[in-house]
């Protein structure tokens, strides 16, 4: 009898044992010559596209049965449309994964926009590849215009200042929104460009003043802005300290004239936390999640990948998701009074 026990205890262990062996053979034979499909949510050659495209890179390399990794541009409506893809029609087995705009959780958690067709807690999240511990969103005009500081901005007897922008819930229409409302700023918003480059073209084309972009972005995709006497740098947003390198550019929370408004910026500014956001629709199984999770950590530790995104001067300090999911904790957790007020100027930004 004593024998018996004796075998079925180490036959209970070993099965133990080969259980996880075996969850993780499931998973790499799921993924074994099949396709990841990474969903941007903007058209080709901006700050969003360029990330994506260097993640697509290395990120079937970590994954289990190293599936190759495509990528697939759907630009439309700010990004809106990519996130209601990915959360209500992309296949809910893994293979579908994506990145949008770093408001698309802020715009779902304030409900004003009947267009959103998810829930921002509940995707599969896989983390972030930039926190903005080395960037910055930056108010850039040209040199050629009057506007020299924010003080020029704040005098309402002068021409606005016009800005260009995609579409509701795109951080380069709703930042310029957020500022002008908290700051007292005078500007005019050009919506419905159909991505960055759009943009990059229309303030060269003098169509528009300006933008608001990421600092990364033009380092790696438009650095002929960043040469004396093209562009003048007015604020920048998304940072509690100015960055470094723009040491004379002054800070959103600095130029706020009142706690109130401080507090709107600070908030507004959460969602860079996750600035470079990807997600993979809700209800995978849990261990594909989990697979495509340690991928997206593993490929950003890759030191290939860490040369060639250096080379390209975008930031990597990426966060994973549970890093996100606690940032949407904190938006959720804001006063009641400054999320419905921030919801109502993000409303307004479509109009």
């Amino acid at each position: 009898m004593s024998r018996s026990i004796a075998w079925g205890v180490a036959l209970a262990l070993l099965a133990l044992g080969s259980a996880p062996a075996a969850r993780g053979d499931a998973v790499s034979d799921f993924y074994k010559d099949k396709q990841l499909k990474l969903v941007v949510g903007y058209g080709t050659g901006g700050g969003y596209d360029v990330y994506a495209r260097q993640l697509a890179r290395y990120l079937g390399k970590y994954v289990p049965g190293a599936p190759a990794v495509i990528v697939q541009n759907m630009p439309g409506a700010g990004s809106l449309r990519a996130a209601n893809f990915i959360y209500s029609v992309a296949p809910k087995d893994g293979t579908t994964l994506g990145t949008f705009s770093r408001n698309m959780p802020l715009m779902g958690l304030v409900g004003k926009n009947e267009n959103v067709q998810y829930d921002p807690r509940r995707f599969t999240w896989l983390g972030s590849s930039s926190s903005y511990a080395n960037d910055a969103y930056v108010m850039f005009v040209r040199a050629d215009t009057p506007f020299r500081s924010i003080e020029d901005l704040r005098k309402t007897n002068e021409r606005p200042l016009v800005l260009g922008g995609t579409a509701e819930g795109a951080t380069g229409n709703d930042v310029p929104v957020i500022l002008r409302d908290a700051l007292g700023l005078n500007l005019k918003m050009i919506t419905g460009y159909p991505d960055g480059n759009a943009i990059f073209l229309a303030v060269d084309r003098k169509e528009v003043d300006g933008r608001t972009v990421g600092m990364s972005a033009v380092q790696s995709s438009h650095a002929e802005w960043l040469k004396p006497g093209v562009m003048r740098m007015l604020v920048q947003f998304g940072r509690a300290t100015r960055l470094p390198s723009l040491a004379d550019v002054p800070t959103a929370r600095e130029l706020a004239t009142t706690e109130t408004n401080r507090a709107l910026i600070e908030l507004a500014e959460l969602p860079y936390s996750l600035a470079r956001p990807y997600a993979a629709p809700p209800g995978i199984p849990p261990e594909r999640a989990k697979a495509l999770q340690d991928a997206f950590l593993a490929a950003h530790r890759d030191p290939q990948y860490l040369d060639e995104a250096a080379k390209l001067k975008i930031d990597v300090s990426p966060i994973d998701g549970a890093a996100v999911l606690a940032a949407l904790d904190r938006i959720a957790d804001a006063p009641p009074d400054v999320l419905a007020y921030i919801g109502k100027l993000l409303a307004s930004a479509k109009e």
